[in-house]
């Protein structure tokens, strides 16, 4: 008779356990939820980032996934974090301001060039139709693709590759992002965009230059570039190199 009673007794504990931890997850989700409004709110609103859209992309991603557990407290704070390879997950002020500067309206395509931690993808696959993104590591092309597969995002495409040349297969795109810095714009992503309309956000300047963020159109076969502020990003290698 005592045995079935202490079977019954570790379903129980079991049971409680289990109970308890699905408790304390859906209470962390609840803080990180409220950190991300107040993200919004105070980073990117209370600053130059007016595009709905940007704004409840940036509302609905979980930025805290994107990057490792012991670093997930600072997730939402107002600075760019490590995540593996020497590449870092950009300020969420940064991500916003570039995915602004593209001005999607919601039906396009678009190449990221630096999938890095997954997070600018996931930002550009709440708002576009397709989005397509090119790294050059592969530990972290696969890490951001398993990541994103799990949070349900299929309208992203994964390439493990030197991004210098862009992922011309899919071209051309209405937007091109790149999230690491060259110090020159490649000539492949030009060719990628689109001739009417077609536009590029990167970041440009060596490792030990100025960076500036630039916009770059294409209207009519003519280039028209920009820039906006002075930035620091990780340097793009590969080809650049």
């Amino acid at each position: 008779m005592r045995k079935p009673l202490v079977f019954i007794l570790i379903v129980i504990l079991v049971f409680c356990l289990t109970i308890s931890a699905q408790e304390q997850e859906e209470e962390g989700e609840e803080i990180f939820a409220q950190r991300r409004q107040s993200m919004v709110l105070n980073q990117l609103k209370s600053r130059d980032i007016v595009d709905s859209k940007v704004l409840q992309a940036m509302l609905t991603v979980p930025r805290h996934k994107f990057v490792d557990e012991h670093i997930r407290e600072s997730a939402y704070n107002d600075y760019p974090l490590a995540i593996g390879e020497g590449q870092t997950i950009s300020q969420p002020y940064i991500v916003a301001l570039m995915t602004q500067l593209l001005e999607l309206k919601g039906n396009e395509k678009v190449l990221e060039v630096g999938t890095g931690s997954g997070y600018q993808a996931a930002v550009l696959a709440e708002i576009v139709k397709e989005v397509y993104t090119v790294e050059i590591y592969e530990s972290l092309s696969k890490k951001s693709e398993k990541l994103l597969t799990d949070l349900g995002y299929r309208n992203i495409k994964f390439k493990v590759g030197d991004g210098y040349y862009g992922w011309e297969e899919y071209a051309p795109y209405d937007a091109i992002i790149v999230t690491c810095a060259p110090d020159h714009v490649p000539p492949p992503l030009l060719q990628q965009i689109k001739e009417d309309g077609g536009r590029i956000v990167i970041p440009v300047g060596g490792i030990w230059m100025v960076q500036t963020l630039m916009k770059i159109e294409k209207a009519g076969g003519q280039i028209k570039s920009k820039g906006i502020i002075g930035v620091r990003f990780v340097p793009m290698i590969g080809h650049n190199r």
